[in-house]
């Protein structure tokens, strides 16, 4: 058996560019293309709507495409990746390496978070230049008929400004955009846990999707079957039980309050860095002992 040498970090890295490499040639980017297109579509249509309901229906249209985006990719890019690498027989070259099976595993989970992360800072981008233009534009629009009508006042004038100024381009935005990454790494974390099991990329898309699905309801459901049907005790038991087998996706569910203008506290941000790192740590563990007794 070939000894491995101790932990490097450039070996992780040369596998996680390399499985970027590999995800772009599938033509995963090619979802840019269409974001940037419905994002510019959004920007300017429905005219007719006040600045504030124009504004929210951009960021509303746009941040679907993003959670979209990332929700598809960290469980379809993921689950594709050890099925294809033993199809080609890649798996085999890199382990017959000294490269343990944990760097691997590291290696293709960065990779699918740098695709990803890359993927959502240049649709932040556009989203953000298109926002800003949009905000520009119906400022001025709306000054413009505030003065033809005659009711320009200071007071009227800054009402418009904050209202507009709340909805447009603020940190807010990226915080959304950040909360939609921390998601997608727990969901790509989750993906590459299953797929270490799995039978087939199918049984691994169908699974991480549901899982996905229940993460997202976990406080109805904590709701509508936990609460006050059992004791106190019993129910902290069984909703930490809950957290353990389905990651509790609502945390990071800021987006309304970013579309609606609410400000993404310091603290919320501390607990959805802190719950992703925990649940992505926790799945990459469970991941190496699964890949460990893997047969290949």
């Amino acid at each position: 058996m070939m000894k491995h040498s101790s932990f490097s970090p450039a070996r992780v890295w040369t596998l996680a560019m390399a499985t970027v490499t590999q995800l772009v040639r599938m033509k995963i980017l090619a979802f840019l293309l269409v974001f940037c297109v419905i994002v510019v579509a959004a920007g300017f249509a429905f005219p007719v709507m006040n600045p504030e309901q124009q504004l929210k229906l951009l960021k509303d249209v746009s941040f679907g495409a993003l959670q979209i985006f990332s929700i598809v990719i960290a469980i379809v890019a993921t689950a594709l990746l050890l099925p294809r690498d033993l199809e080609d027989r890649t798996l085999y070259t890199i382990l017959s390496k000294p490269v343990p099976r944990y760097e691997y595993l590291l290696g293709k989970l960065l990779g699918v978070l740098l695709l990803i992360g890359t993927g959502l800072v240049l649709m932040d981008l556009a989203f953000s230049a298109v926002l800003w233009l949009r905000q520009q534009m119906v400022l001025a629009q709306s000054l413009a008929a505030l003065h033809g009508e005659g009711g320009a006042t200071p007071t009227a004038v800054a009402q418009l400004q904050e209202i507009v100024g709340r909805q447009g381009l603020t940190w807010n935005v990226h915080l959304g955009v950040l909360a939609i990454f921390l998601k997608a790494s727990i969901i790509t974390a989750l993906a590459l846990m299953i797929s270490c099991f799995a039978s087939s990329t199918l049984f691994t898309v169908v699974i991480t999707f549901c899982v996905t699905i229940v993460g997202h309801g976990q406080a109805l459901l904590r709701e509508h079957f936990l609460h006050g049907q059992v004791s106190a005790v019993t129910e902290k038991a069984l909703s930490a039980l809950l957290a353990v087998l389905t990651p509790d996706l609502g945390i990071f569910d800021v987006v309304d309050n970013v579309i609606n203008g609410v400000l993404v506290t310091p603290g919320s941000v501390g607990i959805m860095t802190g719950t992703a790192a925990m649940y992505v740590t926790g799945y990459a563990v469970v991941s190496h002992l699964l890949f460990v007794e893997k047969e290949l």
